[in-house]
């Protein structure tokens, strides 16, 4: 699956993870006026479809790194593509580490790779950080049941057994 990128350059540079998919040749960026087609998958943590396996055939997934602070207004601009947001799993990124959902780029690309089959793609993303591993070490039974789910309702499911605790008073 093609990885491609809109960087909105919003966060320290030196930390931006989708920048060094892109230096490392495992995404390709594009512009912010780019228009996603109906065969690709867009990651956006405020879609209403979460990603499950059947989304395994797009063609490729679109990230758009910002700011955490600002992505309100970033995902509410028309993008095009499929609109999904990941199912819920634990960040192992230094700023977030262990906040439920607080991915950074390079996490949700391997997590979306992991749930659609390709899971040798997203160790090799992963592997650009030596803090990599650990998210698939914190989030490797979820991404499992997740990625043999057959349906976006069976991966809600999954989603409460794993971390119901945390969905209590959450809007979904």
């Amino acid at each position: 699956m093609n990885v491609l990128v809109i960087d909105y350059a919003q966060d320290d540079p030196v930390k931006c993870t989708s920048r060094k998919m892109i230096r490392m040749g495992l995404a390709t960026e594009v512009s912010r006026k780019f228009h996603a087609s109906s065969a690709m998958l867009v990651l956006n943590p405020f879609a209403e479809i979460v990603l499950s396996p059947p989304d395994s055939s797009a063609k490729a997934v679109l990230a758009i790194d910002c700011s955490w602070n600002q992505a309100r207004e970033v995902f509410f601009k028309k993008l095009g593509g499929k609109h999904r947001r990941l199912p819920l799993l634990l960040a192992a990124n230094p700023t977030n580490y262990s906040r439920l959902g607080m991915l950074s780029s390079v996490e949700a690309v391997a997590a979306t790779l992991f749930v659609v089959g390709e899971e040798s793609d997203a160790e090799k993303c992963l592997s650009l950080y030596k803090w990599g591993p650990t998210f698939l070490t914190l989030n490797r039974d979820p991404l499992v049941e997740y990625s043999k789910a057959e349906s976006e309702d069976a991966v809600r499911v999954i989603e409460r057994e794993y971390f119901g605790q945390f969905l209590e008073g959450r809007k979904e």
